[in-house]
């Protein structure tokens, strides 16, 4: 699909969960920043301390409840109607739906929008959605997810983001020694700049892991991020 024809095609739909804003980005290195979410429901990945089961788990949640499809042209509609910079594109695993997305990114960048994608590392961008995107926060997934290796760690996708010159990877840590496999793979794929973030869904367990953290990340030259939607507003939904 040519990004000609991908930004004509408004009539595409998205599988969505929620969008909501204004807000701040929470994670990764535009933390703070006022922006907007678009989340996408459907993900590849089960990961134990998942905090939107609700994009993906039917087991537990009821997917005509939790998803609806959009339009491009209802999603622009929504987006373009408010006086922001950011959009954050999360999921879920949004590349799942790449190439319904890439009209939605094509225009938020004509409009002058920053567009950040939220992607687990397991699916390698289009070359036409890489144009369109200002960064993507990879956020491979480490043993403590419970998701076995080859099903989330996929070399060809990371070594793509990687040649994007657009990824900050980004690794949710459950305790010091996951540092170690968080090094094996830096060194693995020649991952850069690298980000840590406690997991956590309420602020005294941010809190905690921040302070167990940031001696050793800073020791290994790494980044260390919080969770200031978390913080904020603990585990409330749409924030």
């Amino acid at each position: 699909m040519s990004l000609t024809t991908a930004v004509a095609d408004r009539s595409a739909e998205l599988v969505v969960c929620e969008v909501f804003g204004p807000t701040f980005q929470g994670e990764g290195p535009s933390a703070g920043s006022r922006a907007f979410f678009l989340r996408l429901s459907g993900c590849n990945l089960d990961c134990g301390w998942c905090d939107t089961p609700y994009t993906w788990d039917w087991t537990r949640y009821d997917r005509r409840e939790q998803t609806r499809r959009m339009t491009v042209e209802q999603v622009l509609r929504w987006a373009l109607d408010h006086d922001a910079e950011l959009m954050v594109i999360t999921g879920g695993e949004p590349l799942l739906q790449q190439r319904r997305l890439l009209p939605v990114t094509a225009a938020l960048r004509r409009a002058g929008w920053r567009v950040e994608v939220e992607t687990n590392g397991t699916v390698l961008p289009d070359d036409a959605l890489v144009e369109t995107v200002t960064t993507f926060n990879v956020s491979p997934k480490l043993a403590n997810s419970g998701v076995p290796e080859q099903r989330r760690i996929r070399p060809r996708a990371l070594e793509g983001f990687v040649a994007t010159g657009r990824a900050v990877f980004k690794f949710v840590v459950t305790e010091r020694g996951d540092l170690d496999e968080v090094g094996e793979l830096v060194g693995r794929f020649g991952l850069h700049p690298v980000w840590i973030m406690p997991e956590g869904t309420d602020p005294e367990a941010v809190l905690a892991g921040l302070r167990q953290l940031a001696e050793p990340v800073l020791d290994r030259g790494w980044n260390l991020g919080n969770r200031l939607h978390t913080l904020l507003w603990r585990d409330e939904r749409g924030r």
